[in-house]
């Protein structure tokens, strides 16, 4: 199961990430890519409710960023931090999929993978201290 939802963290990533640096429609880029790299029907079911969640509460997520990383705010990230950080968010306080140590964990190897040098300890950074905030650390 975690390798499907991995699958589907990449391509929500991927997709969320043409959609920052392109005009894009989410639907046809999201189908475009989880087609071309051949995602199983079960990951492109939760990259969908990935993507479509970011997208509707992108505001929300962003003023989250910016409370969390005031010395980076969202606008002047790096795309791919912005949306690791977006998706992770989204995972933690709508999503209810997986556990929040879960989605950081994702978030963080996402980071590893896509990132620079420096953008897992940044995700860590902004995850810890919001789910500190919020008591969800336990």
């Amino acid at each position: 199961m975690a390798g499907i939802r991995r699958q589907a963290r990449i391509a929500a990533l991927k997709v969320l990430y043409e959609l920052d640096c392109t005009k894009h429609d989410a639907e046809e880029a999201l189908a475009r890519l989880t087609a071309q790299e051949e995602v199983p029907q079960e990951a492109r079911i939760f990259s969908r409710e990935l993507v479509r969640g970011v997208l509707q509460n992108k505001a929300e997520l962003d003023a989250l960023i910016h409370r969390f990383a005031p010395a980076f705010p969202a606008e002047q990230m790096s795309a791919i931090d912005r949306n690791v950080l977006r998706l992770a968010i989204f995972e933690i306080l709508f999503g209810r999929e997986a556990p929040f140590k879960v989605a950081i964990n994702e978030a963080i190897e996402l980071a590893k993978k896509y990132g620079s040098d420096s953008s897992p300890r940044l995700i860590n950074g902004v995850l810890g201290a919001m789910t500190t905030e919020r008591g969800l650390e336990q």
